[in-house]
């Protein structure tokens, strides 16, 4: 009996020109085949005329492939990227609301601190935290919280970004047929003495 496909989550950023209806085109692909978005968020890039998506679906590799391959299709898509094929940052920011009771407080503020939150709003019975980070960061912030009561909840949904690659620089020069110039040598670089020494 064949092994069942392996669902897991994808983070994919999408550049799309930034044109009325464009948001509701994507949406309305995913919805059409069933594919459920986990978070979607949307803002302007350097450029005013294109917009980054950063959309969390989750799938086996059939689905992510057969996603990738109906965005391409789209007129107004300019990239897609699957930043979970690759070494990238996410983070996810998180507004909650939770109960402060006078005997409360004090430990709702320790929470706040380890996890560190900062305290937006506050009135007689309640805190609203402000937290950013990963999302077992945020997941496991309002695990702890629950036993003091929430009372609102609102998350952004994921934002990601790749890593910029090291070696940028010699796949460029590969690509132009160059050699790079020969490095001086550095006797720091021969001592094993030498931990974590840059190359």
């Amino acid at each position: 009996m064949a092994d069942a496909p392996e669902i897991k989550k994808h983070t994919i950023a999408v550049l799309v020109e930034n044109r009325f209806g464009v948001l509701s085109r994507v949406a309305g692909l995913f919805s059409a085949r069933g594919y459920n978005i986990e978070s979607l968020s949307v803002g302007e890039t350097l450029d005013p005329a294109v917009s980054r998506m950063t959309l969390v679906v989750r799938g086996d590799a059939f689905v992510i492939e057969q996603v990738m391959k109906q965005l391409h299709k789209l007129i107004d898509v300019i990239k897609v990227i699957d930043l979970s094929e690759e070494t990238h940052v996410e983070r996810e920011m998180l507004l909650v609301r939770v109960n402060a009771e006078p005997s409360a407080r004090a430990e709702v503020l320790r929470i706040a601190d380890i996890f560190r939150a900062k305290v937006i709003d506050v009135t007689a019975a309640s805190y609203t935290l402000e937290v950013t980070g990963e999302e077992s960061k945020i997941e496991a912030m309002l695990e702890l919280l629950r036993a003091f009561g929430i009372q609102e909840v609102v998350r952004t949904g994921k934002v990601a970004i790749a890593r910029s690659p090291k070696t940028r620089l010699r796949r460029a020069e590969e690509k132009l047929g160059k050699t790079a110039p020969p490095r001086p040598s550095n006797p720091a670089a021969q001592d094993p003495r030498v931990v974590g020494f840059a190359d």
